[in-house]
């Protein structure tokens, strides 16, 4: 192909110059073409040439360096079965692929989903929920209602026994205690004797207030904890005529452990109840609410000191007047003593000054 190649090109080189000084400019033109595109093809042809020659050695090198062989030359004839085999295994992967699909439909067909809690939630819920009541808290052994209470005690004098009666003076009747208990931090247990000294908690069900006295049969009191005269007051109304008792009976309960005080007017019969800040009237309300069952409203009063009378009789003609000019500024506390309320520091001086016989005292305790 190459040897024809160059005679060709030999005769249309001697044939453009044969033609001397007669040229024709379009033979020429169509000459020069001929000549150039036998060149191109030329040009190709030993390219291609040279590659078969380049490729064949480089294969015997690499044949001889894998096997360690002389380098040998194999042409082979690739019969049709294996043609047929090769077909085969290229549709192979499509039955995969098939069934891989089928795998993913069956699995977002039917969706499983697993509730899993965090171990440190189930500790805390777990928690909560041995800590609903005081029964769990303070142990098995004294077991304490919603609305029930500990009273604490101080021995002062003598022994405290385990199931022995003793004399409630205030209430005047006798009392058993089965399970007197002793606390420490969260930690309590049930004790059999106690010492002067010892606080002990017993189990109240609405028989102590603050103050109250147990003996083995003496007839003796002691002067409770004083009631200060209180910084605000406010008139306490029930928002569910439905659930009075329940107020009432929240308020009388709260009273007694001695978050606030609560006093009666004598005009009107409205209570008032008298604390040292304002936030236990959020105190109260959440109490009556969430113990009780029972929603209160406040209104404000202006009263500048609360404080408890003390007349040299109570059929003096002074103590008399007293009452029926000041009756509407008239109240008694949560344990039938008379109170008064002054609207302001004046009005106190004012009123010492023109009754001189009566006292005015600003705790409860006189």
């Amino acid at each position: 192909m190459i040897n024809t190649l160059h005679k060709e090109l030999r005769a249309i080189a001697l044939s453009i110059l044969d033609q001397g000084n007669t040229v024709n400019v379009g033979e020429l033109e169509q000459k020069v073409r001929e000549l150039q595109k036998q060149l191109t093809i030329l040009e190709h042809e030993q390219r291609m040439s040279k590659q078969e020659v380049v490729e064949v050695p480089l294969a015997v090198v690499e044949e001889s360096e894998i096997r360690n062989e002389e380098p040998k030359v194999v042409v082979e004839t690739v019969p049709e079965k294996q043609f047929e085999t090769l077909e085969v295994s290229e549709e192979s992967p499509q039955v995969v692929t098939e069934t891989l699909e089928d795998l993913f439909a069956t699995a977002i067909s039917e969706p499983v989903f697993v509730k899993k809690e965090s171990p440190a939630f189930e500790e805390e819920a777990g928690v909560e929920q041995n800590q609903k009541n005081l029964n769990d808290v303070l142990g098995k052994g004294l077991k304490i209602g919603l609305n029930d209470r500990l009273a604490f005690i101080k021995v002062v004098s003598g022994t405290f026994e385990r199931n022995v009666p003793y004399l409630h003076v205030r209430l005047n009747k006798k009392l058993k205690f089965s399970s007197p208990n002793a606390f420490f931090a969260e930690k309590k247990e049930i004790v059999d004797i106690s010492f002067p000294g010892d606080i002990v908690g017993l189990h109240d069900t609405g028989n102590f207030k603050i103050g109250d006295t147990l003996t083995e049969g003496e007839l003796l009191n002691y002067k409770g904890v004083p009631s200060f005269s209180p910084e605000h007051f406010r008139y306490i109304n029930n928002a569910d005529p439905l659930k009075s008792k329940q107020l009432y009976k929240g308020i009388d309960q709260l009273m007694d452990e001695g978050v606030a005080q609560l006093f009666t007017l004598d005009l009107n019969g409205r209570k008032v109840i008298g604390t040292v800040g304002a936030l236990q009237y959020e105190v109260i309300q959440y109490r009556l609410e969430h113990e009780y069952g029972a929603k209160c409203s406040y209104e404000n009063l202006n009263v500048h000191k609360a404080c408890w009378i003390e007349p040299e009789s109570i059929n003096h003609p002074e103590f008399i007047e007293f009452k029926r000019v000041k009756q509407r500024f008239l109240a008694t506390d949560k344990h039938g003593q008379l109170v008064f309320f002054a609207d302001s520091i004046f009005s106190l001086q004012m009123t010492e000054q023109k009754y001189p016989s009566i006292k005015f005292h600003l705790t409860s305790e006189f």
